[in-house]
């Protein structure tokens, strides 16, 4: 049975000797790690959501500060509070600028974990999808031999009924499990006879 799929993963005709054999996943195993990365994305995208907010509002309050520092240094005198102005700019910057870097760090973490899991529950499916398709395999070249089977066995109970009989008969023994009286016939030759009333 040939399986095609849109998938760059779709499964050979043939299975390939280079892959290692994993066992195959239930379907009950599939699904609930289907259901885990389900749950795993959306919590990411949860997570994605409030550090765009928290970073949203950063940005609003950096904004202000500059506004801010603009309307200070045009209401007092500059060469008085410019450096104190300057240096609590830059830290509040800065500040949020490293904040702002670790949240980055943090988003590119999370998606790297996600795409892995994602790259491991394809590789699962497209072992499942062989392992399937293996027994499907089997499953037709038996059903192709069994009229072969069939049509052997009829074979041999028809031989073994007649030929059996005769076999058993050869020999003293085997005459009396049958019931019948080993003897010389008139030719001199030992048969094993049967008496009939």
């Amino acid at each position: 049975m040939n399986h095609h799929l849109n998938s760059p993963n779709a499964l050979p005709d043939e299975p390939s000797s280079e892959q290692p054999e994993r066992p195959a996943l239930s379907n009950e195993e599939l699904r609930e790690t289907i259901d885990l990365m389900a749950t795993a994305v959306a919590s990411m995208s949860n997570r994605i959501d409030g550090l765009t907010t928290v970073a949203n509002k950063q940005f609003e309050v950096l904004t202000e500060a500059r506004i801010a520092a603009f309307a200070a240094r045009d209401q007092t005198n500059p060469k008085k509070y410019g450096e104190l102005v300057g240096s609590t700019i830059d830290g509040k910057i800065n500040d949020n600028l490293v904040r702002m870097g670790q949240m980055c760090v943090d988003l590119f973490s999370a998606a790297n974990r996600a795409q892995d899991a994602l790259k491991k529950l394809e590789e699962d499916r497209a072992t499942a999808e062989r392992a399937l398709w293996e027994r499907e395999k089997k499953v037709d070249q038996f059903k192709a031999r069994l009229p072969w089977f069939g049509l052997g066995a009829i074979v041999l109970v028809v031989v073994l009924t007649l030929l059996l009989p005769r076999f058993i008969a050869s020999t003293p023994s085997g005459c009396a499990v049958l019931g019948s009286i080993w003897q010389s016939t008139t030719t001199g030759v030992d048969a094993c006879v049967s008496f009939y009333p």
